[in-house]
C-alpha cells in the first residue's frame, strides 16, 4: 500500500483531516493534520493530544506496512496553513491570505486595473497578500491595498488620501501556492468581520 493511502486511512479513521505529507532529507516524515471543518460549528484547532494519537497509530501502521522512515513528526497546520482545496478557500473566506500565481497577471490586467483607477500593478507580479472573498459568479478574488504599513508611533496626516483597493479574481487552477498569511495575534485568529 502507498504511503499516501496508509496515512490518509489512518488520519481519517481517527476523525481528522490530512493536510499535507512531506518527506525530507534524513528520513524525516512530516504529517500535517487538522480537524474537519463544519461551517455550522465554531472554529476548532488541533491539540497535542490529537497529534500524539495520530503519531501512535501511524507508527504502528507504518511498521506493519514496512515503510522506511527515521523520524515521524505529526503537527497542526500552523499560522501559515497551506490552502490545498476549494473547501479550504470556503473555510477561510474573509481571512488574509498569501497567493502565488503560476503565471504573472500580464500587461492586459495591469492596464485594465490602471484604467479603472485601481492603481499601478506590475505586469510581471505573481505574489499577492490580501483578503480572500467569494465572487458572485462562484469564483474567488483577493482584495488588497498597496498602502505602506504605518509604523507604531508614526504620525499620519488626516489629509492623506488612502491607496485604492485592488481586486484580482482567480481560480484554484491558476494558483501555484496559497496560504493563510502568518499574522501573529496573541488573542488568536478572529472570525471574519470582527473588530480589532
Amino acid at each position: 500500500m502507498a504511503l499516501q493511502d496508509i496515512v490518509q486511512q489512518t488520519v481519517i479513521g481517527l476523525g481528522l483531516d490530512l493536510v499535507e505529507i512531506e518527506r525530507s532529507a534524513g528520513g524525516l516524515l512530516r504529517i500535517t493534520i487538522d480537524l474537519p471543518w463544519d461551517a455550522n460549528l465554531p472554529e476548532q484547532f488541533v491539540n497535542v493530544e490529537d497529534c500524539e494519537k495520530v503519531t501512535r497509530q501511524l507508527q504502528y501502521a507504518l511498521e506493519v506496512e514496512e515503510v522506511e522512515y527515521k523520524r515521524l513528526e505529526v503537527s497542526s497546520p500552523g499560522i501559515d496553513r497551506p490552502l490545498r482545496h476549494n473547501l479550504d478557500l470556503q473555510r477561510f473566506a474573509g481571512q488574509v491570505i498569501d497567493i502565488t500565481l503560476k503565471e504573472p497577471v500580464g500587461d492586459a490586467f495591469s492596464k485594465a486595473a490602471e484604467a479603472a483607477g485601481l492603481g499601478v500593478i506590475a505586469p510581471n507580479r505573481k505574489k499577492f497578500r490580501g483578503t480572500l472573498e467569494a465572487t458572485e459568479s462562484g469564483g474567488w478574488q483577493i482584495v488588497w491595498s498597496d498602502e505602506p504599513v504605518v509604523k507604531p508611533g508614526a504620525r499620519v496626516s488626516k489629509k492623506r488620501v488612502p491607496a485604492p483597493l485592488n481586486a484580482l479574481g482567480f481560480t484554484f487552477d491558476e494558483l501555484r501556492d496559497a496560504r493563510l498569511a502568518p499574522i501573529v495575534d496573541f488573542k488568536g485568529r478572529r472570525p471574519s468581520g470582527d473588530a480589532k
